[in-house]
């Protein structure tokens, strides 16, 4: 089961409130120790509240007169570059939400111009009753998705074109790789022709046939006539 979010709002409620302090307060010196240790930083802290009349400090008086007597030794300049209290962190986190509610705008406005503008073109909308905010959006919207699609077709013009370069230049080493090929084939073809006529005109004359031996028909060779 997950938590439920806790709202970040001043507690009016006394015991309630000084409950969530002594929490928050462990909370919080636990998570300097864990820096210290893990990361190896000196680091102290320094918390005062209503409750009691001196403040709590970690990790102990000595250790923070130590780390805020090393702070005050460095320059000026360094000892407030990373340093921010309240307010500064405030306006900073109110810089960056402004910032993501800007860029959720402009998201959902987009949304909004292409939905009218297929709307549009499949007739399922039309443009009356618009704003002239909403027609100077929807004509910036239909100059960018030209503008996409002129680069697109130029980016496809370019590859094409080398496609057509590389395929030219391989057609140029083609032509003679063939007849190197050809040259081969044809003189084998020839041999081999040559060859085949040659043992035809030999089969064709009985004086020749087999060389210097004779060979007889196969069938009963005893009364032959050697004389």
């Amino acid at each position: 089961m997950t938590r439920k979010k806790v709202k970040l709002a001043y507690i009016n409620n006394d015991s309630s409130r000084k409950a969530t302090y002594k929490k928050r307060k462990k909370g919080l010196i636990k998570k300097v120790s864990e820096l210290s240790t893990l990361c190896g930083v000196d680091a102290c802290a320094i918390i005062y509240n209503p409750y009691d009349t001196q403040p709590e400090v970690y990790p102990s008086p000595a250790g923070v007169h130590r780390i805020v007597k090393k702070l005050k030794k460095m320059p000026e300049v360094e000892q407030s570059k990373k340093m921010m209290n309240q307010e500064v962190f405030l306006k900073q986190k109110i810089g960056k939400v402004s910032e993501q509610v800007k860029k959720l705008k402009k998201e959902n406005r987009d949304k909004e111009m292409n939905r009218l503008l297929y709307g549009n073109l499949s007739g399922k909308m039309n443009l009356q009753g618009l704003t002239v905010t909403d027609l100077n959006d929807l004509t910036w919207l239909i100059d960018q998705n030209l503008k996409d699609i002129k680069k697109r077709m130029e980016k496809i013009a370019k590859d094409t074109k080398s496609a057509r370069m590389a395929a030219a230049a391989a057609a140029a080493m083609h032509p003679l790789m063939n007849g190197k090929v050809n040259v081969n084939v044809t003189a084998s073809a020839t041999a081999f022709v040559a060859d085949n006529n040659g043992r035809s005109n030999n089969n064709n004359n009985p004086v020749n046939f087999g060389g210097k031996d004779v060979i007889f028909p196969l069938g009963n060779n005893n009364n032959m006539n050697f004389n």
